[in-house]
Parts: structure tokens; C-alpha cells; sequence
């Protein structure tokens, strides 16, 4: 079976923890511990966030020379090359060494008349307090967002188009590598008016780029792994309760969060409506009893009738 597995950034780096290359490797190898449980016997597509990593090269730059930053793409790029060099090596800790794996610096293509670069809407970086946000928008002209109770700065993040690199993913999957692909959604480009390609200052969604990758490598299923048991109606109330399986339509009937759970349901929805294949949400750390269905929220245009809740877990 063909999967494509795609990190949330809990996965990677956990929301508080300091930004240190120490507590993502831990994240990494704990993440990589689960993924190996799935890697044997199927063709396995890696995906991740990278919005903590891109600020934080970001910042990087700033402290060192505030005139001469690197642009988004080219800290995306980094970023993938980073975190695909983490995930590599801790897989190959786990697995046969027979096993090859791959990381593929991905670009994609954004619209540079999309509306998103108007309206900055993606976080990147670590959170602050209101007051040191306030202080670093006078500072670098940054723009923050308040999330949860802290605040974060916000990028344009503009709907992916096209994934460049699909035909040596797919010859990479072919020699039976473990892909590591489109990290922090791939490298944002554009082609300009004069018909070149060129890098725009953006951060693309990884979820809806994973989407977008899932269905042109025609995989057979779609995970999203979090630190979240499932999809939940009615979060952080009594009423809670979490979705066993549901439909695309089930599913739209009802608003999730636009800065957490939103982008995973819309872009598993899009999958299962687009391809009749089931997209999965849930834990990473149950990977292997979601591949399975056995846990997680699983929608697919093959479900029928009312949606299924499980309320003994909310």
C-alpha cells in the first residue's frame, strides 16, 4: 500500500519547548519510532510543518545582519534539508539498512496574484507575549496574530498549484526509498512576467500541499498525524465528543479552527472527495491502529449516513 504520512508540527517541535536542535531530534526520533512501525511492506511518503524552523532562521538572520535577510524560500529550503536529514537518520536507526531513503528538496508552485499575499494568515516562529510582539512589529515590520493565548508572526501563505518534483518521487518510491517530500508544504515559487521561475516570500501549508502530493502520487491512503486522538466537535467543552468516521459533506457541516484542525479536515476532505480513498487523522503515536482504521478520524466519500461519534474518548 502506498501511504503518505504527514507530520504536524507536534511532531517535530513541541508547542513551548525550546527551539533547539537537541529537542527536535528527540521529537524526530520519538516520530520516527512510529513511522517505522508502518515503513515494512508499503511505499511510505513523508511530509512535515517547518513553521518553527522557518522563524527561527529567520530571527537568525535579523540578529546577524537585519539589511541582507534570507528570503522565505530559501529558509524553507534549509528547513527541508534540516528536518530530512533528522527523519533519515533516525528511521535508519530503526529500520534494515537495506532500506533507502531519500529527502527531496521540493518546490511548488503558488499563484502571485493569489489573494493570500494581501492577507498573511500562516504562523511561523516561536510565541511571544503581546508586548514583545508589539515591540518586534516597531522593530522588523513583522506582522502578528494572536494564537491561543500568545502571539506569533504571520506570513502569506498562498494555495499550492503544482509540486515540481513528482516524477523522481515517484521513481524514488519505484526503487523502494522512503521519501521524505514537500517539507513546510515545498518551496514556494512563481513564474514572473517574463516566464521564469523564481522564489516568493511565503510559507505554503503543509497540509493542503501534502493533499495536493497525495493525489498526484495516487496514494491509497492520507495521514495526518498529531498530537490530537481525532477530530473533535465542540473541543475544550462537556460536550465534546471526537469523530470516528464521517463523510467530505458530514464533515463541512460543521467549522474547525482555521490555525489547527481546520487545514488537516479540509485537506483530508478534498482527498476523499477527489479520490474515494480514506484520509486519516489522528495520533502519531497510534500510526499503525490508524493505517489500520482502527482509531483516528477517518473520512471517506464511502461513508454513508449519520456521522460516527466517539463520545468515551472525548
Amino acid at each position: 500500500m502506498r501511504i503518505l504520512v504527514a507530520l504536524g508540527g507536534n511532531a517535530l517541535l513541541c508547542r513551548g519547548e525550546p527551539m533547539t536542535a537537541e529537542a527536535q531530534r528527540a521529537n524526530v526520533r520519538t516520530a520516527s519510532r512510529s513511522l517505522a512501525t508502518i515503513c515494512p511492506g508499503n511505499e511510505v511518503i513523508v511530509t512535515h510543518g517547518n513553521g518553527p524552523q522557518v522563524g527561527l532562521l529567520s530571527l537568525q538572520g535579523h540578529a546577524y545582519d537585519p539589511g541582507s535577510l534570507f528570503p522565505l524560500d530559501v529558509l524553507g529550503a534549509e528547513t527541508e534539508g534540516l528536518i530530512g536529514y533528522m527523519i533519515e537518520q533516525e528511521l535508519g536507526n530503526l529500520l534494515p539498512f537495506e532500506v533507502p531513503f531519500a529527502t527531496v528538496l521540493t518546490m511548488t508552485e503558488v499563484d502571485r496574484n493569489d489573494p493570500a499575499f494581501d492577507n498573511p494568515t500562516k504562523f511561523i516562529g516561536p510565541v511571544y507575549s503581546e508586548q514583545e510582539a508589539d515591540d518586534l512589529e516597531k522593530e522588523k515590520g513583522w506582522t502578528f496574530r494572536q494564537d491561543g493565548n500568545k502571539w506569533r508572526r504571520v506570513v502569506p501563505s498562498p494555495k499550492p498549484k503544482r509540486i515540481f518534483e513528482i516524477r523522481p518521487i515517484e521513481w524514488l518510491l519505484e526503487k523502494g526509498a522512503v521519501v521524505v517530500a514537500a517539507g513546510g508544504g515545498g518551496i514556494p515559487t512563481a513564474y514572473g512576467d517574463d516566464g521564469k521561475l523564481a522564489g516568493v516570500e511565503a510559507v505554503i501549508d503543509k497540509d493542503l500541499c501534502s493533499d495536493l502530493l497525495a493525489r498526484e502520487l495516487d496514494v491509497d491512503m492520507f495521514v495526518m498525524a498529531t498530537d490530537a486522538d481525532a477530530v473533535f466537535l465542540d473541543w475544550g467543552t462537556p460536550e465534546a465528543r471526537a469523530i470516528r468516521r464521517a463523510s467530505p459533506d458530514a464533515m463541512a457541516a460543521h467549522a474547525f479552527p482555521a490555525g489547527s484542525m481546520g487545514p488537516k479536515v479540509a485537506a483530508a476532505c478534498n482527498f476523499a472527495r477527489l479520490t474515494g480513498k480514506p484520509a486519516v487523522i489522528g495520533a502519531l503515536k497510534d500510526l499503525p491502529a490508524l493505517v489500520r482504521g482502527e482509531t483516528g478520524t477517518t473520512i471517506t466519500s464511502a461513508e454513508v449516513g449519520e456521522t460516527v461519534y466517539v463520545p468515551e474518548i472525548a
